[in-house]
């Protein structure tokens, strides 16, 4: 039934990697010796298998192969540190945001990370890697590393919700034998979950609930200025890039960013609040800015320049439909020059969302419009820090007690109602 998946797990070969920017961090850790401790180094050298075997807990790497041959990587936390497996803990897969990873939920550490908490908490925790991002950055038959050939990168996240999260799902199931899970997602993550399940609302049975951090989908009311500046220049750019230049990965390759990160966007840098302001890290009291290289070390993983041109095209509709190509290439795929609004309305999975009043990514009157377009919201919850941003559902100092315990009661409240 599950052909075009594939199994492994190399958990003994965990080790074997290290963190997307970690040549970067440790040529930074020369540059500012004695500045930051030698275990927050550590941790932004080592990539997502070796963090959770560093801090005691198991690990297991599963390869998923999709049905257009994308070679995408799951990391597996069967159980909490100190704890023995259990075959009827309930599944929690966790989905990350653009330009991200799986790192996302383990950058703030046990007892403040979502996984560990998750973990520790009693579930079978599943943290996916779409494709292009670092762990997923592989195809049967495509390189992605081929100059003037951008045929890998010729997706959106279109793809990353109608193919990668079923062969991720069906997978897992598959694998543990359990026939429902609970979904968690982090901005695209909750993106790619409403495609999904629009798209291919059989899927609606598999999961048991849908918590949504910050979920991406309209943008409505949103007016933060990058975005405007930007969006309107997504058809171009990207023909350009794909058609003339053969590029089309965005941020996996960074040497220039981090010059700019390390020369003029440290404390005392000439752009610092402007680079704050651009990583969503405003209110830095509410980030532990020591663990800035962690973060770096891990963050951007890589992506698409056809996601962003995907958001882009959202941002100047204020739609949410599915990517749109040229009229005649949009005929042959969708049977109209429109692409087609995603139909929300066939979400039936209980949802949750989340949304912060500092978060001027995904704009909170946008998340509470999505909410009027769903049939089975639960519950919607403004997290109680007016500056609460974008990333601090990820990153900040706070997370854990202004939403990761609210996830962890709603998830103990669903599974408490099936006994």
């Amino acid at each position: 039934m599950f052909k075009f998946l594939l199994f492994a797990v190399l958990a003994t070969v965990a080790l074997a990697r290290r963190s997307p920017h970690a040549d970067y961090i440790e040529e930074l850790y020369k540059q500012n010796e004695g500045r930051y401790s030698s275990n927050v180094i550590e941790d932004a050298l080592l990539d997502v298998p070796g963090l959770l075997l560093k801090y005691g807990y198991p690990i297991e790497i599963h390869k998923v192969i999709t049905e257009d041959n994308y070679v995408l990587e799951a990391h597996r936390i069967p159980h909490g540190r100190g704890q023995l497996y259990d075959p009827n803990r309930p599944i929690v897969f966790v989905m990350h945001g653009l330009l991200s990873s799986s790192a996302d939920f383990l950058v703030l550490g046990p007892g403040s990370g979502l996984g560990y908490i998750l973990a520790d908490a009693g579930y079978d925790v599943w943290l996916g890697n779409a494709r292009g991002s670092y762990y997923s950055r592989q195809h049967l038959y495509l390189n992605p590393d081929q100059l003037g050939n951008a045929d890998f990168w010729k997706f959106t996240y279109d793809e990353i919700g109608n193919i990668d999260l079923p062969s991720f799902i069906d997978y897992i199931l598959d694998v543990t034998g359990k026939t429902q899970l609970h979904y968690i997602g982090h901005s695209q993550g909750c993106t790619t979950f409403l495609i999904l399940n629009s798209l291919r609302p059989e899927y609606n049975e598999k999961f048991l609930s849908f918590q949504a951090l910050a979920p991406a989908a309209y943008f409505i009311y949103n007016d933060f200025d990058f975005f405007k500046f930007a969006a309107p220049y997504e058809a171009p750019v990207t023909y350009i890039n794909y058609n003339y230049l053969g590029l089309g990965e965005f941020l996996g390759n960074r040497e220039a960013l981090t010059w700019v990160a390390v020369n003029l966007c440290n404390e005392d840098g000439p752009i610092y609040r402007i680079c704050q302001k651009i990583m969503s890290l405003e209110s830095v009291g509410h980030v532990n800015t020591t663990i800035t290289p962690i973060i770096l070390g891990h963050t951007p993983a890589g992506a698409s320049i056809r996601q962003l041109a995907h958001f882009g095209q959202a941002v100047n509709t204020k739609l949410f439909r599915r990517y749109s190509h040229r009229p005649i290439e949009n005929i042959e795929l969708y049977g109209s020059p429109v692409p087609p609004a995603y139909d929300v309305s066939q979400v039936t999975v209980p949802v949750h969302l989340y949304h912060g009043l500092g978060d001027y990514v995904t704009n909170s009157s946008d998340i509470l419009y999505l909410a009027q377009q769903l049939n089975n919201v639960i519950g919607v919850k403004e997290v109680e820090r007016p500056s609460f941003t974008h990333f601090d559902f990820i990153w900040g100092i706070d997370a854990k007690e202004l939403v990761y315990d609210d996830v962890v009661a709603v998830l103990d409240e669903v599974e408490a109602n099936k006994k």
